[in-house]
């Protein structure tokens, strides 16, 4: 049994009008097109889709069973134009964003509030881990996007790299808070709290201190910054962190100075490097990258030595 679409519309039209005439402005068509669709509709079906009662065309038995399943069939079709109107104008569509613990309690959820807000047809799934996993959903292409650090690279991804700058954080009424600026020399007596001594951003920092000729006087290793920032806020040592971290404490009385020399922490976007490329996530990461511009260097530093 084939029939066409308008032959299903110019059923439901008569059904609910009951009579041609309105069926056929209500769908902007003429007498004669609704009659011929509803005789070659009934012709592909096998038996009468209407009878007349007191001047009224009222579905018949068979029909009414009939009419049911129409109206779910183009309820639907009204759904899906829906659904392609919203993803041609990006405010519709499902983001699977996998990310470091760090952006899942501080920078992302502000981000993302402002990102669904114009675009209620978005829904989220934010999954935070460790960087090693995360590479993982993304080859697996379980996630659209991941962000993450330290990463070296795999023929499975694509990978946008950014250089967000790094501040030297203290805490409140330090007595090294009226300087402009704190270079690893100022930090020679002062207590540390760093990020895990494999890191690379651990590396770059240490070289700082070594060509300097200053020792890091660690206190307290830690995984993420958001845990340093913390401690620094409640009066335990001195840290080293990304500037993006230190401003989501800075109402917390940290004190947040530019580090010499500048070293620079670098986060990867991380996308399968097969698949769609829906637009709504080419946006987020738009929105992602455009929430980071105040604390990002302002030229690639891969000539850099301490970046390396």
């Amino acid at each position: 049994m084939k029939f066409q679409l308008r032959q299903l519309e110019a059923f439901r039209a008569v059904a609910e009008a009951g009579n041609i005439t309105r069926a056929a402005k209500n769908l902007g068509v003429s007498q004669p097109a609704v009659s011929r669709l509803l005789s070659d509709f009934a012709k592909s079906i096998g038996f009468e889709l209407f009878e007349r009662r007191r001047g009224v065309l009222e579905p018949t038995s068979e029909s009414r069973y009939l009419l049911t399943e129409v109206n779910r069939i183009l309820d639907s079709l009204d759904h899906l134009e829906d659904l392609r109107r919203d993803l041609t104008e990006r405010t519709a569509g499902h983001i699977r964003i996998a990310c470091l613990p760090g952006f899942a309690t501080s920078h992302l959820p502000k981000v993302l509030v402002e990102f669904l807000r114009d675009r209620p047809g978005v829904t989220v799934t934010l999954e935070p881990d460790r960087p090693e996993r995360i590479l993982e959903w993304i080859i697996g292409e379980q996630y659209d996007c991941g962000l993450t650090d330290g990463f070296a690279g795999h023929p499975a991804t694509e990978s946008q790299d950014l250089y967000v700058k790094s501040v030297c954080i203290l805490p409140k009424g330090h007595a090294l808070a009226n300087k402009p600026r704190i270079a690893p020399i100022d930090l020679a007596k002062e207590r540390l709290i760093h990020t895990r001594r494999d890191s690379r951003f651990y590396y770059r920092l240490s070289r700082a201190f070594a060509d300097a000729g200053v020792e890091i006087n660690s206190l307290i290793e830690v995984r993420q910054f958001t845990t340093a920032c913390t401690m620094v806020a409640e009066g335990m040592g001195a840290s080293v962190v990304s500037a993006l971290d230190a401003e989501q404490f800075r109402d917390s009385g940290l004190v947040i100075r530019p580090f010499d020399p500048q070293i620079y922490h670098r986060l990867s976007i991380l996308r399968p490097a097969t698949g769609t490329r829906t637009p709504v996530v080419l946006d987020f990461i738009d929105a992602f990258v455009d929430s980071l511009t105040p604390f990002l260097a302002e030229a690639p530093p891969e000539t850099a030595r301490l970046t390396s």
